[in-house]
C-alpha cells in the first residue's frame, strides 16, 4: 500500500452534517451535491470531502457524525446561503492513501493507516486536525459499486 506525503492548504468548505450509522443511506450527500451543482461548485475545480468525526469502534453507531463537504472559492458569498454551514479545514502535512473498494471497507483503510503505517513511519497522527476523505467518484456510478477515496490523515514528525 503506497502512502504519499502531501501538504494541503487551508480550505473553506460548505457542509451538511449527518448523525447516525456511517453505513445507512447518506441523504446529506444528495442534498449537498444538489446544492453544489446549483451553485456551480463541482469537480474538477471543487472537491467533495467527507469527514468522519467519530470512531465507530468507540462511539455508538447512532451517534456517529459525518460531514459532507464541498470546497468553496475565496470570496464566495456565504451570506446568501443561510441553509448551509461553512468552516475552514486546516492545512498542513498529511499522509495520503488512495482507496478503491466498497464503502463499508473504508474502515480497513483507517485501520491500516493508524494501526500499521503510522506505527512504522517517522510520523504520528496530528489529532488537532481532521481526517479528510476526498471523494474521487460516485460509487452509485461505479460498475462494481466501489468508491474511490483519497484518504488524508493529518501527521506531524514523531517526537524522539
Amino acid at each position: 500500500m503506497s502512502i504519499l506525503i502531501r501538504d494541503l492548504p487551508e480550505t473553506e468548505v460548505a457542509f451538511i452534517r449527518h448523525t447516525g450509522s456511517y453505513f445507512e443511506p447518506q441523504e446529506h450527500w444528495e442534498k449537498l451535491i444538489h446544492w453544489s451543482i446549483s451553485n456551480g461548485l463541482y469537480p474538477p475545480e471543487h472537491s467533495f470531502i467527507g469527514i468522519s468525526l467519530d470512531n465507530p469502534d468507540l462511539v455508538a453507531s447512532k451517534d456517529c457524525r459525518h460531514d459532507a463537504c464541498v470546497t468553496v472559492p475565496d470570496g464566495f458569498d456565504k451570506q446568501k446561503h443561510n441553509d448551509m454551514k461553512f468552516r475552514k479545514l486546516d492545512g498542513g502535512q498529511y499522509a495520503m492513501y488512495s482507496f478503491y473498494d466498497t464503502p463499508e471497507k473504508l474502515s480497513s483503510a483507517y485501520q491500516f493507516m493508524f494501526g500499521e503505517w503510522l506505527q512504522n513511519s517517522e510520523f504520528e497522527a496530528d489529532y488537532e486536525r481532521l481526517n479528510l476523505e476526498f471523494n474521487m467518484n460516485n460509487p452509485s456510478e461505479d460498475p462494481e459499486g466501489k468508491c474511490k477515496v483519497d484518504l488524508y490523515v493529518p501527521i506531524k514528525k514523531r517526537r524522539s
